[in-house]
């Protein structure tokens, strides 16, 4: 498999200590994230050849973002110094009933602020065969609306296999914007990727006796949903994970797998969590890792939604496993016991 190509922001990411609300006290941690760095920064850790591209100012807070993906390997050499600004984002992580909250300060910055004609798209899938974007991106600005839609139409005319996580972020645009744009988009994506609303956020498309705020979600009403994304856009799979949410702390994690004219459903996972933000990403690296390296679709989603586990356990937005580690979660090994 060649290189794998993810686009979009990187952010400094801002987060008070455990149980404090944001500026509860003088001290905020300081690290980095952003929905395609982190799929990048997975892919890199398993061992594969990812680059991550996005825009970031020539500053010490952007040669940072970059000595932070540099660490797992990823590849930098694609990504463009211009513009003023890093985005930020605050984290408030959630205890019991309180909900965990994400405040964006990211209007504006470098990548936000990118035209179209800055990516040459050609030179930057040399060498690729995958490119991995998230509805995220296109989100950003209308110019990174055509830049994704440019990405797009050259992977599919270079042969080179898309994913995108539809990732609806509701701070970021409305329903009907995120229609408009992605509905243009995936036509040209052959793996989609996608959490218990996104499909109707995003698409219009609903699962059936389903509610996700009461938890109540129909496997049967997925299998639909995948089916019609399948049907109405071409993909060759669609993954949609599966989470039960009891409270903040504690959740229930699955996720099914639809290829080939199966769908695939992985084991539950019953989560207490330590950091829920980049769980998701977390999942689309894995999958994109096991699809990669020919994975059988039952071990591909077994791999995605162990990984994904893995994180929710991990601080930041990062997931700093090994494959090692994800094939004995796979294999049964989640008891948590110490590994001497």
């Amino acid at each position: 498999m060649g290189k794998v190509i993810t686009f979009g922001e990187i952010m400094l990411r801002l987060m008070p200590e455990d149980g404090h609300r944001l500026l509860q006290n003088e001290h905020l941690e300081a690290t980095f994230g952003g929905g395609e760095a982190n799929v990048a920064v997975s892919l890199a850790n398993y061992g594969m050849d990812a680059a991550f591209v996005t825009v970031l100012p020539q500053n010490p807070v952007g040669q940072a973002a970059i000595n932070a993906l540099r660490y797992f390997g990823v590849d930098t050499s694609r990504i463009l110094r211009q513009g003023d600004r890093v985005g930020v984002y605050y984290v408030e992580k959630g205890q019991a009933q309180r909900p965990s909250t994400v405040l964006y300060d990211r209007k504006h910055s470098s990548i936000a602020e990118a035209a179209r004609s800055d990516l040459d798209w050609d030179a930057i899938f040399d060498g690729a065969s995958w490119f991995h974007f998230t509805g995220i991106t296109p989100a950003l600005s209308p110019a990174l609306r055509s830049a994704c839609l440019d990405a797009c139409q050259t992977a599919k005319r270079l042969g080179i296999t898309v994913s995108c996580d539809l990732n609806y972020r509701k701070n970021l645009w409305s329903t009907a914007e995120a229609y408009e744009t992605m509905t243009k988009l995936m036509p040209y994506v052959d793996v989609c990727i996608a959490n218990e609303e996104d499909a109707e956020k995003v698409l219009g498309i609903k699962a059936s006796d389903t509610d996700v705020d009461s938890g109540k979600l129909s496997y049967e009403g997925y299998k639909a949903v995948a089916s019609e994304i399948m049907a109405r856009y071409g993909c060759e799979k669609v993954a949609i994970t599966l989470r039960t949410s009891i409270s903040a702390n504690d959740n229930k994690w699955a996720a099914m797998l639809c290829c080939g004219g199966a769908c695939y459903f992985s084991r539950s996972y019953d989560i207490h969590i330590w950091d829920r933000v980049g769980g998701g990403d977390s999942f689309g690296g894995g999958l994109i890792y096991a699809i990669g390296r020919g994975y059988a679709p039952q071990d591909a989603i077994e791999f995605a939604v162990a990984a994904s586990c893995l994180k929710h356990s991990i601080q930041g937005d990062f997931n700093r496993v090994t494959v090692a580690e994800v094939e004995a979660l796979m294999r049964g090994g989640g008891s948590g016991r110490v590994q001497r």
